[in-house]
């Protein structure tokens, strides 16, 4: 069996955007790219409700793009646990309140027993200070947390290693 991988919205974006002027948000992109090609060879790649309706946000073509990239992904839902795993990180401080949509993500991918939880976003998802909290929150809650990861690092694990 394939680990999953929860697909966060950002990994998208990356993945159907413009190449960048920023010379680490194109490396960014290229690395997402190179992964994509053949992530689903390695992993089950899942989304949530919540990445489609992020990724179905702003430039309508740019739109339709992410979510024909997406469209062959499995969907997790939103359940009243994942809700209350995103109150509990909040509550935890593992994630500001301003940031509740990333708390959803966490807590959507943890719930659903997902072990990657995949994404570009260092502020409030792949953040280092913030990892143990997320840890600690997820576990007092009964659950595994996944481990968070950027594409690149995906790309780099050996799938013997997973």
């Amino acid at each position: 069996m394939k680990p999953r991988v929860y697909v966060e919205t950002s990994v998208v974006s990356y993945l159907t955007a413009r190449l960048s002027r920023d010379v680490v948000i194109l490396g960014n992109q290229v690395v997402t790219r190179d992964w994509w090609r053949d992530a689903e060879e390695r992993f089950e790649l899942v989304v949530s409700a919540l990445v489609l309706e992020e990724a179905g946000d702003g430039d309508p073509q740019v739109s339709r793009d992410r979510l024909a990239a997406l469209e062959p992904l499995t969907v997790l839902d939103a359940t009243d646990e994942s809700i209350a795993l995103a109150e509990a990180l909040i509550q935890a401080h593992a994630v500001p309140a301003s940031a509740a949509q990333d708390a959803a993500h966490i807590a959507i991918a943890v719930v659903n027993g997902v072990e990657y939880l995949s994404t570009w976003n260092f502020r409030h998802i792949a953040n280092p200070f913030a990892a143990s909290k997320i840890e600690e929150a997820c576990r007092a809650a009964g659950y595994e947390p996944a481990k968070i990861c950027t594409p690149r690092q995906l790309m780099e694990a050996r799938h013997e290693e997973l």
